[in-house]
């Protein structure tokens, strides 16, 4: 055990220049990721500004009560969890295949622009992508438009809530699959070639080399992209759920998500021990997911596992 102990102060030693370079990075870390968890007492306190988190009242379970009595919660969750799963699974489905699209551009001037191309949208705020999806979908907007020339009757697109499910997963994966593919063409570039030639030799097709070598040498980067999606299913991203549909009433039975759900209840009520239990209860419902994820994946392909 003492000569284990030593070999370790050795590496570290060795190492301490790029420990050193990783402090930036820790300290963010515990300055914005691990001191703000203390914050997590909120959710069982009755929280007054005037007495503090340590001064409040402790009320225990209660806000988790009266979050779970009421109907909202239960439809909020029922659509953070659709419309998140949705956005993973199309998003997985169209990033893998921009990706296999831009693998076969073998133009290193025409890679660099079709990556930069699709990269944009991601570098948009949502502020300007909601005013886009305005622009789209308002009475008179391209969408309006564009139906009528094919005779079609014009929809009120922001009083109906049947269609933004699908609006939505469009406009996240206008806006994050050029990201995402990006991550996925790295994994691709790493595959040794010799595979694809030898895969010629025996006259597999471009559809034969994609099923058989492509994505088979990719699942563990695919695999490990969806359990870190899958870790923030229960976070929804608050600019898409809210700029993009400008929160309109109108549209709350399928658009609603709970991080929309917790702002409304801080900006008309100012219940921070409630919003922080819906906080809480995302954190911990997003941890059973991964664990839960992680160990079937541990079953099926113990390489492929997070831990």
């Amino acid at each position: 055990m003492v000569v284990a102990f030593k070999q370790r102060l050795r590496n570290v030693s060795k190492s301490k220049w790029l420990l050193f370079m990783t402090l930036p990075g820790m300290m963010f870390l515990f300055i914005f990721n691990y001191i703000p968890m203390f914050g997590l007492l909120i959710a069982f306190k009755d929280y007054k500004y005037s007495q503090g988190i340590l001064g409040s009242k402790w009320v225990g379970f209660d806000n988790f009560k009266f979050l779970f009595a009421t109907e909202d919660v239960w439809r909020v969750t029922f659509n953070t969890l659709l419309l998140n799963g949705l956005f993973i699974i199309c998003g997985l489905v169209f990033s893998v295949a921009l990706a296999l699209l831009m693998y076969e551009v073998k133009n290193r001037v025409l890679s660099m622009f079709y990556q930069s191309t699709y990269f944009l949208p991601y570098l948009l705020s949502w502020v300007l992508v909601g005013y886009f999806a305005y622009a789209m979908f308002t009475t008179e907007g391209f969408a309006n438009q564009i139906m009528s020339w094919f005779g079609l009757e014009s929809i009120s697109w922001y009083t109906s809530p049947e269609y933004w499910p699908f609006i939505l997963v469009l406009v996240s994966i206008w806006k994050t699959a050029g990201y995402t593919s990006i991550i996925y063409l790295a994994g691709m570039l790493g595959i040794n070639t010799e595979y694809y030639e030898a895969a010629k030799l025996d006259g597999a097709s471009k559809w034969q080399q994609v099923i058989s070598i492509t994505l088979p040498l990719l699942m563990p980067v695919i695999t490990i992209m969806l359990l870190l999606q899958i870790g923030k299913i229960f976070y929804a991203d608050f600019g898409l759920f809210y700029n993009v549909t400008r929160d309109s009433g109108m549209l709350y039975s399928t658009t609603d998500v709970i991080d929309t759900y917790v702002f409304r209840m801080l900006r008309k009520i100012g219940d921070f021990g409630m919003a922080s239990a819906a906080g809480f209860y995302q954190a911990i419902v997003g941890f059973v997911l991964v664990f839960i994820s992680n160990l079937i994946v541990r079953k099926v392909d113990k390489d492929s596992a997070l831990f």
